[in-house]
Protein backbone atom coordinates (compact mmCIF):
# COMPACT_ATOMS: atom_id res chain seq x y z
CA UNK A 1 0.00 0.00 0.00
CA UNK A 2 1.42 3.36 -1.00
CA UNK A 3 0.72 6.86 0.12
CA UNK A 4 2.28 9.72 2.01
CA UNK A 5 2.52 9.73 5.76
CA UNK A 6 -0.23 11.63 7.53
CA UNK A 7 0.74 15.20 8.38
CA UNK A 8 2.07 15.76 11.84
CA UNK A 9 -0.48 17.25 14.19
CA UNK A 10 -0.04 20.99 14.71
CA UNK A 11 2.10 21.92 17.67
CA UNK A 12 0.15 23.57 20.45
CA UNK A 13 0.88 27.28 20.77
CA UNK A 14 3.70 27.99 23.18
CA UNK A 15 3.14 30.58 25.87
CA UNK A 16 5.24 33.72 25.34
CA UNK A 17 8.51 33.72 27.21
CA UNK A 18 8.52 36.16 30.09
CA UNK A 19 10.61 39.25 29.39
CA UNK A 20 14.08 39.58 30.83
CA UNK A 21 14.53 41.83 33.85
CA UNK A 22 14.62 45.45 32.66
CA UNK A 23 16.58 47.65 35.03
CA UNK A 24 16.54 51.44 34.76
CA UNK A 25 19.80 53.30 34.51
CA UNK A 26 21.23 54.71 37.73
CA UNK A 27 20.63 58.38 38.40
CA UNK A 28 23.45 60.92 38.48
CA UNK A 29 23.56 64.07 40.61
CA UNK A 30 21.59 66.77 38.86
CA UNK A 31 19.31 64.35 37.00
CA UNK A 32 15.67 65.36 36.61
CA UNK A 33 13.05 63.76 38.87
CA UNK A 34 9.41 64.48 38.01
CA UNK A 35 6.54 64.27 40.51
CA UNK A 36 3.39 63.25 38.66
CA UNK A 37 -0.26 62.51 39.39
CA UNK A 38 -0.49 58.89 38.24
CA UNK A 39 -3.78 58.21 40.03
CA UNK A 40 -5.72 60.42 42.44
CA UNK A 41 -5.97 64.24 42.38
CA UNK A 42 -4.06 66.65 44.58
CA UNK A 43 -6.09 68.17 47.42
CA UNK A 44 -5.29 71.75 48.38
CA UNK A 45 -4.45 70.60 51.91
CA UNK A 46 -1.70 68.37 50.51
CA UNK A 47 0.12 71.06 48.55
CA UNK A 48 2.70 71.45 51.37
CA UNK A 49 3.41 67.71 51.18
CA UNK A 50 4.40 68.06 47.54
CA UNK A 51 6.62 71.03 48.29
CA UNK A 52 8.35 69.06 51.05
CA UNK A 53 8.96 66.25 48.56
CA UNK A 54 10.45 68.70 46.07
CA UNK A 55 12.76 70.01 48.78
CA UNK A 56 13.77 66.48 49.83
CA UNK A 57 14.80 65.38 46.35
CA UNK A 58 16.71 68.61 45.84
CA UNK A 59 18.61 67.90 49.04
CA UNK A 60 19.40 64.45 47.64
CA UNK A 61 21.07 66.19 44.70
CA UNK A 62 18.46 66.07 41.94
CA UNK A 63 16.57 68.62 39.88
CA UNK A 64 12.83 68.36 40.45
CA UNK A 65 9.83 69.28 38.32
CA UNK A 66 6.10 68.90 38.79
CA UNK A 67 4.04 67.44 35.95
CA UNK A 68 1.10 69.61 34.79
CA UNK A 69 -1.69 67.37 36.17
CA UNK A 70 -0.24 67.80 39.66
CA UNK A 71 -2.28 70.89 40.45
CA UNK A 72 -4.55 71.40 43.46
CA UNK A 73 -8.23 71.48 42.54
CA UNK A 74 -7.68 69.88 39.16
CA UNK A 75 -9.25 66.47 38.52
CA UNK A 76 -11.86 64.25 36.95
CA UNK A 77 -14.15 62.41 39.33
CA UNK A 78 -11.80 60.57 41.74
CA UNK A 79 -8.77 60.92 39.46
CA UNK A 80 -6.19 63.53 38.52
CA UNK A 81 -7.60 63.41 34.99
CA UNK A 82 -9.30 61.14 32.51
CA UNK A 83 -7.50 57.88 31.73
CA UNK A 84 -6.33 59.37 28.42
CA UNK A 85 -5.00 62.49 30.15
CA UNK A 86 -3.06 60.58 32.80
CA UNK A 87 -1.68 58.12 30.26
CA UNK A 88 -0.76 60.96 27.91
CA UNK A 89 1.20 62.73 30.62
CA UNK A 90 2.90 59.51 31.75
CA UNK A 91 3.80 58.60 28.18
CA UNK A 92 5.32 62.03 27.68
CA UNK A 93 7.52 61.49 30.73
CA UNK A 94 8.51 58.02 29.54
CA UNK A 95 9.53 59.42 26.14
CA UNK A 96 11.40 62.46 27.46
CA UNK A 97 15.12 61.58 27.69
CA UNK A 98 15.69 64.36 30.22
CA UNK A 99 13.35 62.72 32.75
CA UNK A 100 15.30 60.12 34.73
CA UNK A 101 12.80 59.16 37.46
CA UNK A 102 9.07 59.50 38.09
CA UNK A 103 7.63 59.82 41.59
CA UNK A 104 3.88 59.29 42.01
CA UNK A 105 2.15 61.99 44.00
CA UNK A 106 -0.42 59.67 45.61
CA UNK A 107 -2.45 56.51 45.17
CA UNK A 108 -6.14 56.30 44.38
CA UNK A 109 -8.43 54.38 42.04
CA UNK A 110 -7.28 55.29 38.54
CA UNK A 111 -4.55 53.03 37.16
CA UNK A 112 -6.94 50.34 35.90
CA UNK A 113 -8.38 52.91 33.51
CA UNK A 114 -5.19 53.45 31.51
CA UNK A 115 -3.17 50.22 31.65
CA UNK A 116 -3.97 49.68 27.96
CA UNK A 117 -2.85 53.20 26.99
CA UNK A 118 0.75 53.06 28.23
CA UNK A 119 3.54 53.30 25.66
CA UNK A 120 5.35 50.09 26.54
CA UNK A 121 7.84 50.60 23.71
CA UNK A 122 8.95 53.82 25.42
CA UNK A 123 9.46 51.82 28.62
CA UNK A 124 11.59 49.27 26.78
CA UNK A 125 13.59 51.96 24.96
CA UNK A 126 14.42 54.01 28.05
CA UNK A 127 13.47 52.28 31.33
CA UNK A 128 13.09 54.67 34.24
CA UNK A 129 12.39 54.10 37.92
CA UNK A 130 8.77 54.77 38.84
CA UNK A 131 8.23 55.18 42.58
CA UNK A 132 4.92 54.58 44.31
CA UNK A 133 2.69 52.11 46.12
CA UNK A 134 -1.05 51.62 46.73
CA UNK A 135 -2.79 51.98 43.33
CA UNK A 136 0.63 52.37 41.70
CA UNK A 137 1.15 48.66 42.52
CA UNK A 138 -0.95 47.94 39.42
CA UNK A 139 1.39 49.99 37.28
CA UNK A 140 4.45 48.16 38.61
CA UNK A 141 2.92 44.72 38.12
CA UNK A 142 1.56 45.40 34.63
CA UNK A 143 4.78 46.95 33.36
CA UNK A 144 6.85 44.18 34.92
CA UNK A 145 4.61 41.60 33.23
CA UNK A 146 4.85 43.26 29.81
CA UNK A 147 8.41 44.58 29.76
CA UNK A 148 10.27 43.16 32.77
CA UNK A 149 10.64 46.69 34.20
CA UNK A 150 11.83 46.88 37.79
CA UNK A 151 9.14 48.94 39.55
CA UNK A 152 9.84 50.59 42.87
CA UNK A 153 7.22 49.84 45.53
CA UNK A 154 8.36 52.87 47.49
CA UNK A 155 7.15 56.11 49.00
CA UNK A 156 5.13 58.76 47.16
CA UNK A 157 5.01 62.52 47.48
CA UNK A 158 1.87 63.15 49.53
CA UNK A 159 1.58 60.29 52.04
CA UNK A 160 5.24 59.30 52.15
CA UNK A 161 8.02 61.79 51.48
CA UNK A 162 5.78 64.73 52.35
CA UNK A 163 4.14 63.30 55.47
CA UNK A 164 5.37 60.00 56.98
CA UNK A 165 9.02 60.97 56.53
CA UNK A 166 8.43 64.30 58.25
CA UNK A 167 7.10 62.69 61.44
CA UNK A 168 9.89 60.08 61.61
CA UNK A 169 12.83 60.65 63.98
CA UNK A 170 15.77 62.48 62.42
CA UNK A 171 17.96 59.37 62.52
CA UNK A 172 15.30 57.38 60.65
CA UNK A 173 14.94 60.13 58.04
CA UNK A 174 18.70 60.11 57.46
CA UNK A 175 18.72 56.31 57.21
CA UNK A 176 15.93 56.34 54.63
CA UNK A 177 17.52 59.16 52.62
CA UNK A 178 20.79 57.22 52.43
CA UNK A 179 18.93 54.03 51.46
CA UNK A 180 16.90 55.66 48.67
CA UNK A 181 19.97 57.49 47.35
CA UNK A 182 22.01 54.29 47.25
CA UNK A 183 19.18 52.40 45.58
CA UNK A 184 18.59 55.00 42.85
CA UNK A 185 22.19 56.01 42.15
CA UNK A 186 24.13 52.83 42.89
CA UNK A 187 24.78 49.73 40.84
CA UNK A 188 25.63 47.39 43.72
CA UNK A 189 23.26 45.20 45.72
CA UNK A 190 21.84 46.96 48.79
CA UNK A 191 22.09 43.92 51.03
CA UNK A 192 20.07 43.78 54.24
CA UNK A 193 17.31 46.37 54.52
CA UNK A 194 17.23 48.23 57.86
CA UNK A 195 15.05 46.15 60.16
CA UNK A 196 12.72 47.31 62.90
CA UNK A 197 11.69 45.75 66.23
CA UNK A 198 8.16 45.49 64.81
CA UNK A 199 9.17 42.73 62.37
CA UNK A 200 7.77 39.35 63.37
CA UNK A 201 8.59 35.80 62.37
CA UNK A 202 5.25 34.19 61.54
CA UNK A 203 6.82 31.04 60.13
CA UNK A 204 10.57 30.40 60.22
CA UNK A 205 12.68 29.50 57.24
CA UNK A 206 14.81 30.93 54.48
CA UNK A 207 14.09 31.71 50.84
CA UNK A 208 15.66 33.46 47.88
CA UNK A 209 13.76 34.66 44.85
CA UNK A 210 12.48 37.66 42.90
CA UNK A 211 10.37 40.16 44.79
CA UNK A 212 6.81 40.22 43.45
CA UNK A 213 4.02 42.11 45.13
CA UNK A 214 2.24 45.28 46.14
CA UNK A 215 -1.08 46.07 47.76
CA UNK A 216 -2.84 42.72 48.02
CA UNK A 217 -6.09 43.79 46.37
CA UNK A 218 -4.13 45.24 43.43
CA UNK A 219 -2.20 41.99 42.99
CA UNK A 220 -5.52 40.14 42.69
CA UNK A 221 -6.94 42.78 40.32
CA UNK A 222 -3.85 42.73 38.11
CA UNK A 223 -4.14 38.98 37.69
CA UNK A 224 -7.69 39.42 36.37
CA UNK A 225 -6.53 41.59 33.44
CA UNK A 226 -4.71 40.89 30.16
CA UNK A 227 -1.67 42.47 31.84
CA UNK A 228 -1.36 39.73 34.44
CA UNK A 229 1.92 38.14 35.37
CA UNK A 230 2.30 34.69 33.86
CA UNK A 231 1.83 32.03 36.56
CA UNK A 232 5.45 30.89 36.27
CA UNK A 233 6.62 34.38 37.24
CA UNK A 234 5.62 33.44 40.79
CA UNK A 235 7.82 30.32 40.79
CA UNK A 236 10.27 30.69 43.66
CA UNK A 237 9.23 34.30 44.26
CA UNK A 238 9.26 36.18 47.54
CA UNK A 239 5.71 37.52 47.59
CA UNK A 240 5.30 40.80 49.46
CA UNK A 241 1.99 42.46 50.16
CA UNK A 242 0.24 44.94 52.41
CA UNK A 243 -3.27 46.33 52.73
CA UNK A 244 -5.06 49.46 53.82
CA UNK A 245 -8.76 49.78 54.62
CA UNK A 246 -11.51 47.23 54.17
CA UNK A 247 -12.04 44.27 56.44
CA UNK A 248 -9.96 41.37 57.72
CA UNK A 249 -12.31 39.04 55.87
CA UNK A 250 -11.37 40.77 52.61
CA UNK A 251 -7.70 40.00 53.20
CA UNK A 252 -8.62 36.37 53.87
CA UNK A 253 -10.59 36.34 50.60
CA UNK A 254 -7.71 37.83 48.57
CA UNK A 255 -5.38 35.19 49.96
CA UNK A 256 -7.93 32.53 49.04
CA UNK A 257 -7.94 33.86 45.45
CA UNK A 258 -4.17 33.44 45.40
CA UNK A 259 -4.57 29.91 46.74
CA UNK A 260 -7.12 28.99 44.06
CA UNK A 261 -4.99 30.52 41.30
CA UNK A 262 -1.97 28.49 42.41
CA UNK A 263 0.18 31.46 43.42
CA UNK A 264 0.63 30.21 46.97
CA UNK A 265 1.86 26.85 45.65
CA UNK A 266 4.55 28.55 43.56
CA UNK A 267 6.10 31.12 45.90
CA UNK A 268 9.14 30.46 48.09
CA UNK A 269 8.40 32.96 50.85
CA UNK A 270 6.10 35.75 51.98
CA UNK A 271 6.65 39.19 53.47
CA UNK A 272 3.65 41.02 54.95
CA UNK A 273 3.61 44.77 55.52
CA UNK A 274 2.16 46.67 58.44
CA UNK A 275 -1.66 46.72 58.06
CA UNK A 276 -3.54 49.99 58.34
CA UNK A 277 -7.19 50.75 59.09
CA UNK A 278 -8.42 47.20 58.47
CA UNK A 279 -11.67 46.45 60.27
CA UNK A 280 -11.45 43.38 62.49
CA UNK A 281 -7.73 43.72 63.17
CA UNK A 282 -8.03 46.16 66.05
CA UNK A 283 -5.90 45.34 69.13
CA UNK A 284 -7.42 42.41 70.95
CA UNK A 285 -9.56 41.36 67.99
CA UNK A 286 -9.50 37.85 66.62
CA UNK A 287 -8.33 36.59 64.22
CA UNK A 288 -5.02 38.40 63.96
CA UNK A 289 -3.42 39.02 60.57
CA UNK A 290 -0.87 36.31 61.40
CA UNK A 291 -3.67 33.82 62.07
CA UNK A 292 -5.36 34.73 58.77
CA UNK A 293 -2.18 34.23 56.76
CA UNK A 294 -1.28 30.92 58.38
CA UNK A 295 -4.85 29.67 58.05
CA UNK A 296 -4.83 30.15 54.27
CA UNK A 297 -1.27 28.87 53.82
CA UNK A 298 -2.19 25.66 55.61
CA UNK A 299 0.63 23.13 55.44
CA UNK A 300 2.64 25.05 52.81
CA UNK A 301 6.01 25.17 54.51
CA UNK A 302 7.27 28.58 53.44
CA UNK A 303 8.86 31.30 55.59
CA UNK A 304 6.67 34.26 56.49
CA UNK A 305 7.96 37.57 57.84
CA UNK A 306 5.23 39.86 59.16
CA UNK A 307 4.66 43.46 60.17
CA UNK A 308 7.48 44.72 57.95
CA UNK A 309 7.86 48.48 57.41
CA UNK A 310 6.43 49.05 53.96
CA UNK A 311 3.08 50.17 52.64
CA UNK A 312 0.43 52.54 53.90
CA UNK A 313 1.77 52.56 57.44
CA UNK A 314 4.96 54.29 56.09
CA UNK A 315 7.64 55.45 55.86
CA UNK A 316 8.32 52.81 53.24
CA UNK A 317 11.27 50.57 52.78
CA UNK A 318 11.71 50.44 48.99
CA UNK A 319 11.04 47.03 47.46
CA UNK A 320 12.08 46.78 43.78
CA UNK A 321 9.73 44.45 41.91
CA UNK A 322 11.63 41.66 40.16
CA UNK A 323 14.91 42.04 42.06
CA UNK A 324 16.20 38.91 43.77
CA UNK A 325 15.80 39.03 47.55
CA UNK A 326 16.88 36.91 50.45
CA UNK A 327 14.43 36.24 53.27
CA UNK A 328 15.31 34.75 56.64
CA UNK A 329 12.12 34.89 58.67
CA UNK A 330 13.65 33.34 61.79
CA UNK A 331 16.36 36.00 61.89
CA UNK A 332 13.88 38.66 60.76
CA UNK A 333 15.98 39.84 57.81
CA UNK A 334 15.14 40.85 54.26
CA UNK A 335 17.99 41.56 51.83
CA UNK A 336 18.22 42.85 48.27
CA UNK A 337 20.70 40.49 46.64
CA UNK A 338 21.20 42.28 43.33
CA UNK A 339 21.15 45.88 42.11
CA UNK A 340 17.97 47.51 40.90
CA UNK A 341 19.79 49.84 38.47
CA UNK A 342 22.38 49.53 35.72
CA UNK A 343 25.27 51.95 35.17
CA UNK A 344 24.38 55.07 33.18
CA UNK A 345 26.07 55.64 29.82
CA UNK A 346 29.38 57.50 29.91
CA UNK A 347 29.11 61.26 30.10
CA UNK A 348 30.12 62.77 26.74
CA UNK A 349 33.20 64.98 26.90
CA UNK A 350 32.58 68.70 27.25
CA UNK A 351 32.99 70.80 24.15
Amino acid sequence: MTGSAPPAPPRPPQPPRPPQLLRPRALRPGDLVVIASLSGPLAEAHEPNVERTVALFRRLGFRVRRAPLLRAGRGHWWSAGTPAEIAGELNGLLRDPEVRAIVASDGGQSVLGYLDLIDVEAVRADPKPILGYSDISLLHLALHARTGLVGFHADMAVPGFGEAWQSAPAARQAELAALYTKLLTGTEAIGALPASPSWECWRPGRAEGPLIGGVINRIVLAQATPFALAPERFDGAVLFWEEMGGLASYVWSYLQVMRHSGILDRIAGMVVGVPREIGGLEPGASPTLREIVLDVLGDRDIPVLGNVGFGHAGPNLPLPVGIRAGLDAGRRTLSLLEPAMVPPPPTPPAG
